[in-house]
């Protein structure tokens, strides 16, 4: 069952909570009306999360067979390919269940060098892409494709896809004669974990997907009731919160569900100059975030809101809160503009690098193992820091292009910089937080401020049937999204690692001697 307590449950507005309930019967019934005109047309094609409780158990029985026949194929290791919400979910559901799965959401060379399986024979690769034609999937399918093949395997017995019937990717899996598992193309991306994107993965590593989907049914029942906690929940978020909004889930049964909920809400809300900026921190100890409410999800947790239930009842429970707060932020929670804007930069440098390599540019500073790009005219490494960390803005964005479990010293930044400003400090792997909160930085309220991290990688990766490697990509990703910043005129500072272990050190001891 879900609870909401904490020292804010009751801040919320009689105007907004009744403005909210009086809106539950027509989300419930999948009115595509509720988030205003120019949202219509777009609401209309993503509402059947709504129904996912209920429609998902038609799937159980393919998720059966196919359970079945990966046991009978031995294996062993399972790799999730899959950006945004066909990852997030997924991963949370791991973590929370104890299983292991090995999420591949990124095109940083040296992570995807730590996912390759050390038993081939015995792997199985999930590709999951709603559109399929994600460029990070697509290359991540071309690369195990070579793989197996110079394995002397066949790639038909080490792949499960996920997408949306008659995508690119769905056409080409059942030429190639792959297992192909089509999930609700009325379903959002990000509201994807009670759907085929969410629940493949799960069953494939050992959950019972049935309890997970059960214990949503129970708690959409709730929502329409006179105390919903989604109504609760939501209408606090709008009213309590100026803007930026603090999750962590240490010290509770759901490790990796702010993340989630990170994605959910900054992609869907932070668009026309507006929305709530979540912030996924470390504990409830952890350095300020800056004005904002603090959730948590551990019935003894020391935050404004704590809010405690399964991960089902949690899943479908934030996708209303979600939609919900759409409507009194007057936003349609369901298209993601900027990301695709990010996705066409992305494209237009790569076309433009004819030799498949990275550029050279002139640093503002540089030493033997790092270079920084940035507008300031100072001489030393501290220098440049100092002058990035006095920049005016509502919240700072940390966004490391580096190897997620390999580089992890970088996520330490997010409290250094939040210690350092006292403002809300965000910190994304990029290119994963691309799909999350990469849509709120060009969208939202503009009042960021930018610290991109890039670096060199020890070796590089070629993604088969283009002309350029994966190193390549990742840095196109990562100038590609910087020159949307940039264009917005907010403040941005590249450091570049020349060497990732050492560059990183320096940076985060002139960081804290700031």
């Amino acid at each position: 069952m879900i609870t909401v307590s904490g020292s804010s449950v009751n801040v919320a507005t009689s105007t907004t909570k009744d403005s909210l309930h009086a809106i539950t019967a027509r989300l419930a019934a999948k009115d595509n009306s509720l988030w205003g005109a120019d949202a219509e047309a777009e609401a209309a094609v993503r509402l059947n999360w709504i129904d996912l409780p209920t429609s998902s158990r038609a799937l159980l029985p393919e998720l059966d067979a196919l359970t079945a026949w990966a046991r009978s194929k031995e294996v062993k290791t399972i790799v999730l390919a899959g950006m945004g919400g066909s990852s997030l979910a997924p991963e949370v559901i791991a973590k929370t269940y104890n299983k292991e799965l090995t999420v591949l959401d990124t095109t940083d060379p040296e992570q995807i060098k730590a996912a390759i399986p050390t038993d081939l024979a015995h792997s199985l690769i999930v590709v999951g892409s709603k559109s399929g034609s994600t460029i990070e999937t697509a290359s991540h399918k071309a690369f195990f494709t070579k793989l197996f093949q110079d394995a002397g395997l066949n790639p038909a017995d080490h792949f499960v896809i996920v997408t949306d019937p008659g995508s690119p990717l769905d056409k080409a899996a059942r030429t190639d004669k792959l297992r192909v598992i089509n999930a609700d193309p009325n379903v959002g991306g990000r509201y994807s974990a009670l759907s085929a994107f969410g629940l493949v993965p799960a069953a494939l590593i050992g959950v019972d997907v049935s309890i997970m989907i059960d214990d949503a049914k129970a708690a959409a029942e709730t929502f329409l009731l006179p105390h919903s906690p989604a109504v609760e929940i939501a209408a606090v978020i709008f009213d309590a919160a100026e803007q930026n909004v603090a999750f962590f889930d240490s010290g509770s049964d759901l490790p990796g569900i702010s993340d989630w909920i990170e994605q959910l809400i900054a992609e869907s809300t932070g668009k026309n100059e507006t929305g709530r900026l979540p912030i996924a921190i470390e504990s409830a100890d952890a350095a300020t975030a800056g004005p904002g409410l603090r959730i948590g999800f551990h019935a003894a947790a020391k935050a404004d809101l704590i809010v405690t239930g399964s991960l089902g009842e949690q899943f479908i429970l934030w996708e209303w809160v979600t939609a919900l707060l759409g409507h009194s932020l007057k936003v349609d929670p369901f298209n993601q503009p900027n990301v695709t804007e990010a996705k066409e930069r992305t494209g237009a440098l790569l076309s433009t690098w004819s030799d498949g390599k990275v550029p050279k540019f002139k640093a503002a500073y540089e030493n033997e193992l790092l270079s920084v790009y940035s507008s300031s005219n100072a001489h030393s490494l501290g220098g440049q820091l100092s002058d990035f960390l006095k920049n005016e803005g509502h919240y700072f964005a940390i966004m490391a292009y580096l190897a997620r479990g390999i580089d992890s010293g970088a996520a330490s930044l997010r409290e250094i910089v939040a210690i350092k400003t006292g403002r809300g400090t965000t910190f994304g792997w990029g290119p994963r937080f691309l799909h999350s909160t990469g849509q709120f930085h060009k969208g939202g309220q503009h009042n960021g401020v930018f610290l991109q991290i890039t670096g060199e990688n020890s070796s590089d990766l070629n993604i088969p049937n283009q002309s350029f490697s994966f190193h390549t990509l990742l840095m196109a990703q990562a100038l590609g999204d910087g020159q949307a910043l940039a264009d917005r005129k907010f403040p941005l500072m590249r450091v570049h690692l020349k060497d990732r272990k050492k560059g990183l050190a320096l940076l985060l001891e002139e960081l804290k001697k700031i």
